[in-house]
């Protein structure tokens, strides 16, 4: 297995890219810290993760937004199994429409979880990595984070943002063995469209499986090698 002796926190584990990912990193023999707002999801995929593969989890609550969370959260990892290796930033919200359409209020609350929630998390875990000499972050900014397209001005900021922040992280953190993965996915067919009242065809979307099996390739490369940006995009979804 993989990942045997591992230990991967992953935040939005609950659901979508996070959850799928977690249980491909259970499969490969990881110890995991599941982080979500929803305990019951957490406690669901805890209970299936021990019948499937016999995996050891913690569950904890977190709401990214707030560092004093997101510091707990890593010091109970760090107090439960001595380490981290991985961090999946997988926690995400998004609103899509026009600027003049976007409240303050959706704007801030993308700024607040997808990049803030990344820096925090990064931040604190990357502490953890330092003092070991090694880790792996992984950051999920999405296509959006790299290209725009109408009605994502909110969007591809906090995403963007997020992208910046990990090439930042990634000369900051690379001599102390840490390494810094972003993956650009888009679009993926997640809960994240329920909402989002532009016409889009969900069907030719990448999967969530899809995505997570990227996920599961950049964590599980060499220890000499990086999967440093990957771009992943369904044929007829291309920016």
């Amino acid at each position: 297995m993989k990942l045997e002796g591992k230990v991967a926190l992953i935040t939005g584990a609950g659901r979508g890219i996070g959850r799928a990912s977690a249980i491909r990193f259970a499969r490969e023999g990881a110890k995991l810290v599941l982080a979500s707002r929803t305990q019951s999801e957490l406690d669901t995929l805890a209970k299936e993760l021990l019948d499937l593969y016999d995996t050891d989890s913690l569950v904890v609550p977190c709401d990214v937004t707030k560092a004093a969370e997101v510091k707990s959260l890593v010091d109970r990892a760090v107090f439960t199994f001595g380490r981290i290796d991985i961090l999946l930033n997988s926690a995400g919200v998004g609103h899509l429409k026009p600027i003049t359409e976007l409240s303050v209020e959706e704007f801030d609350a993308m700024i607040d979880v997808n990049l803030k929630g990344t820096f925090y998390a990064s931040k604190f875990v990357s502490e953890v990595m330092v003092k070991q000499k090694s880790g792996h972050i992984i950051n999920l900014p999405g296509i959006l984070g790299k290209a725009v397209m109408r009605m994502s001005s909110g969007y591809s900021a906090s995403k963007y943002g997020v992208t910046g922040l990990s090439k930042a992280m990634t000369q900051d953190l690379m001599r102390d063995g840490v390494k810094i993965s972003l993956l650009h996915f888009g679009g993926v067919n997640t809960t994240f469209w329920d909402k989002i009242t532009m016409r889009v065809q969900r069907e030719k979307m990448l999967t969530v499986d899809q995505a997570a099996d990227m996920v599961l390739l950049c964590a599980t490369q060499p220890e000499q090698l990086v999967l440093g940006e990957l771009v992943l995009q369904p044929e007829s979804h291309q920016l």
